[in-house]
């Protein structure tokens, strides 16, 4: 995109997006309404409720059959209202500036990682061939947040994308946990996940942040099951029932909620992780969102300001007084203490005021790696604020 075109975008945001409660009786004619008639390289829809996907998926491919319809389940949506529940976001992805290339990945319990990577990087030279002079480029992934299998595919799409930087999130179920979807035109899945390749004259931006800084008390998993992703013991004490002495808590005090607050992390690679904790089982075993395993050693965390931390990081994408657009993937925990600290209006409105669109998620994805309790997802910016 270049000269007048290029110019047309300065101000502008450059995705689109719409939102719609999940018990209107239309809600593809509102979407599509408020998306208006601007072809689009890919559409993403985000909602908590799996039912109503697949039939709004076929309405909108009914009106818009040269799109792709992409999306997954959520833990909460986040629409240009901040802070959304039981809403369907969708983002679209406008053709005059972005392409994309959806790949559908079945079977994450038998991945095939060479023919994996030999995919990604043909479907990049692809792209590269078709639009050459456009240089951005991300990859976008949504994948089934309850499969335990992040940790084995980011590193293969990592591979397969070289320096083409990766964000994602995992699939949310509300606060149930029960069964989370990814949809691939008016196909839901499990075991799954998406992977969108789009490259783009839009100046583009990956970015990760949390607001935990680690303290001193440490812990170390004495016994675990890394593939339930389980913790039962640690110092060689029932897991939860140490984690709460720690805390100086009775175990029975445990909820959501209380691991929001209190995360534990790990260092890797000269920097901290968050390896959250999901829930604590009846037996006292802590069940976590993210790998782990025995002799693992875990740094308590305390959260700092959230509200104060999110807008001093999201002001800081600004360039040049330039406000990007920007698609994220929250983790639920996030959400959860924002509701316990009585700051979920005034998170939500940083949110608002950013124009962050995305949805709450079981985990997020950066790069190689799965991460949690970190809002995670890329800023744009318009064409001619390239340098």
């Amino acid at each position: 995109m270049q000269g007048g075109t290029a110019l047309a975008w300065a101000g502008q945001a450059l995705l689109r997006r719409a939102s719609v409660g999940t018990d209107h009786p239309t809600p593809a004619a509102v979407l599509l309404a408020e998306l208006g008639a601007v072809p689009l390289a890919a559409l993403f829809l985000f909602s908590s409720s799996a039912e109503c996907l697949p039939r709004l998926a076929r309405e909108i491919s009914e009106s818009r059959p040269d799109m792709p319809v992409l999306g997954c389940t959520t833990a909460g949506e986040i629409s240009a209202a901040g802070y959304v529940e039981d809403e369907i976001v969708a983002v679209g992805l406008p053709a005059s500036i972005f392409a994309a290339t959806p790949l559908l990945i079945e079977g994450l319990d038998r991945l095939q990682p060479d023919a994996l990577i030999g995919q990604l990087i043909r479907a990049r030279q692809a792209q590269a061939r078709q639009w050459p002079e456009w240089e951005g480029e991300f990859a976008f992934l949504m994948v089934d947040g309850l499969s335990v299998r992040e940790e084995t595919l980011a590193p293969i799409l990592a591979q397969g994308l070289g320096p083409v930087p990766l964000f994602g999130g995992s699939a949310g179920d509300g606060a149930r946990f029960r069964s989370t979807f990814v949809m691939y035109g008016n196909r839901l899945l499990q075991n799954a996940a998406i992977l969108t390749l789009v490259r783009t004259a839009a100046r583009v931006k990956v970015f990760s942040l949390d607001h935990l800084q680690p303290t001193q008390i440490r812990m170390v998993v004495t016994e675990a099951d890394p593939a339930r992703r389980i913790v039962r013991r640690i110092n060689a004490e029932p897991a939860a029932q140490e984690y709460a002495r720690l805390l100086g808590k009775d175990p029975a005090q445990l909820t959501a909620f209380t691991f929001a607050a209190h995360p534990v992390v790990v260092r890797i690679g000269g920097a901290h992780h968050v390896r959250a904790i999901q829930q604590v089982l009846p037996n006292g075993d802590l069940v976590f969102f993210s790998a782990i395993d025995e002799g693992v050693v875990l740094t308590l965390a305390e959260p700092a300001d959230m509200v104060d931390h999110l807008s001093r990081e999201l002001g800081a994408l600004r360039e040049g007084g330039q406000m990007p657009s920007i698609l994220a993937c929250d983790c639920i925990l996030r959400r959860f203490e924002a509701l316990e600290k009585q700051k979920y209006g005034a998170l939500s409105t940083v949110l608002r005021d950013h124009g962050v669109v995305g949805f709450s998620t079981y985990g997020e994805q950066l790069n190689s790696m799965h991460v949690n309790q970190t809002m995670t997802g890329v800023a744009l910016y318009p064409p001619e604020a390239l340098p």
